[in-house]
């Protein structure tokens, strides 16, 4: 029977990996590993951030069935929203996880090897070290029993702060970050939401290039400890029989449209993601397939490739297997479906529609963090940045997406009998930062306490930032 290992590279853009076609050479591995299987070119993240992303992959259902919009430990999935480890150990599999999610990501699995780095440096955490000692120790377990085995594998370093450390730390970056005569950080530092946490991992910055330069060089590093990896599967014979499923939860806005290094707003830069498959003895090498693709596709595509393709009907998954699109011979592909529908809940409460050619983006709450309450629409075929916002000049393309929106939204609700989460779950996060790193002491006396640091709701969680262990002093 055929093994998996599912990898998510948390906070992953496609476009700066070399397989997508970014100008630095961030991924050697994986682009080998591209080489080897197949790509998808056009995939999308349609529920941002981690929760709702990893909660999506992990089901192949959608917020509108498995209610996880947010950053939250409340509400959690249905007992009947079953896991992928879920379903596979009834079919028979050995699961395992080097994770630190837990939570409900933690369904049905026989062995979890949880991770820590050390996060009391100003200068670097190593958390791509950390991430594949457990996952080598997963592996090996997996490979010292009789069954055929799940195993997924979460890795964190794009996530801020970035911090990648030497010789990392300066692979793509020569200047002088600090230079008192570069003011493109200056909108960054106005943004008080949250310049206290930047203040903490890149105070004194000028350079608005440093931190792009530093998210991949983090990417760099990732690779080389995912390595590590795949050179043990090599070394215990299992990658021909080993169906390898590379992806990520979302995104990462850098300097696009203002809302910097982060991962919130709908835009392509937080929800176009990779995705990788490689099984020798299963998949082709070297192909790329095009079209809208989801994340919601993952779960059953792996279920058909092992021969469970019943299962995705009996759990009502959204998704759709990828399988006819890997055997097609045709060298074009409209992939999957005419359209996704995305969604936010975090910083912002949004939620859209985007086509082959079209974007539209619509807020639920106004204004948002960055006081626009504005409906945005992007005509991708001539605008694929999403910088000219033609709402204003194309109503009648606005009116026929959102009611394209709406009536995907009401079908779902009638197919799951549930509510429509996203108006009921409120944004968790409001601003994050300590403000010792970024607020001189006069002024921060005449704040009020709860000025003082996070703003969040008691279930709000910051994810990928443990900040009640970090020192910066």
């Amino acid at each position: 029977m055929t093994n998996v290992i599912l990898i998510s590279l948390d906070t992953t853009r496609a476009d700066r990996l070399g397989c997508y076609g970014h100008f630095r050479n961030t991924s050697p591995h994986l682009d080998r590993v591209a080489a080897e299987g197949v790509l998808f070119t056009d995939h999308f993240s349609p529920h941002i951030p981690t929760y709702p992303g990893h909660t999506t992959m992990m089901t192949g259902k959608d917020v509108y069935a498995h209610q996880i919009t947010r950053q939250s430990h409340n509400p959690e999935p249905a007992p009947g929203v079953r896991m992928l480890a879920e379903i596979l150990k009834d079919n028979g599999y050995f699961t395992a996880v080097a994770d630190n999610l837990g939570r409900w990501f933690a369904r049905g699995v026989d062995l979890v090897e949880t991770y820590s780095w050390d996060t009391k440096s100003k200068s670097e955490w190593r958390k791509g070290e950390a991430v594949a000692e457990a996952a080598l120790k997963v592996l090996n377990a997996a490979a010292a029993q009789d069954d055929p085995f799940f195993l997924f594998f979460h890795f964190w370093d794009p996530h801020t702060p970035y911090l990648p450390p030497a010789p990392f730390d300066r692979m793509f970056y020569g200047g002088d970050e600090r230079d008192p005569n570069n003011d493109s950080m200056d909108e960054l530092w106005a943004f008080e939401n949250f310049n206290r946490y930047f203040a903490e991992w890149m105070g004194g910055v000028t350079d608005i290039e440093f931190p792009k330069a530093q998210y991949d060089a983090e990417i760099a590093y990732m690779d080389c400890c995912l390595s590590r990896v795949l050179n043990r599967l090599e070394e215990l014979g299992l990658s021909s029989d080993t169906l390898l499923v590379i992806t990520a939860d979302h995104g990462e806005e850098l300097d696009e449209h203002g809302h910097w290094f982060d991962h919130h707003g709908l835009y392509d830069t937080n929800i176009h993601i990779p995705l990788i498959l490689r099984c020798p003895n299963l998949l082709p090498a070297g192909k790329r397939i095009g079209g809208l693709t989801t994340m919601l596709d993952v779960t059953p595509t792996i279920l058909d490739l092992l021969d469970l393709g019943h299962i995705p009907e009996q759990e009502q998954m959204v998704g759709k297997t990828l399988v006819p699109l890997i055997d097609s011979l045709s060298a074009t592909s409209r992939g999957t479906r005419d359209f996704i529908h995305i969604t936010e809940n975090t910083w912002m409460k949004k939620r859209g529609i985007r086509t082959h050619q079209w974007k539209l983006i619509v807020p639920l709450e106004t204004p948002d963090i960055h006081g626009n309450s504005d409906i945005e629409l992007y005509d991708l075929a001539a605008d694929p940045g999403e910088l000219n916002n033609v709402a204003s000049d194309l109503p009648d393309e606005v009116e026929r997406l959102r009611n394209l929106m709406d009536g995907w939204i009401e079908s779902r609700l009638a197919q799951t009998g549930l509510e429509d989460p996203i108006p009921v779950q409120p944004i968790p996060l409001k601003s994050v930062g300590n403000m010792d790193a970024a607020v001189p002491e006069d002024r921060r006396l005449r704040l009020k306490k709860d000025q003082l640091g996070d703003e969040k709701l008691v279930d709000g969680d910051f994810i990928g930032y443990d900040r009640d262990e970090v020192d910066f002093e």
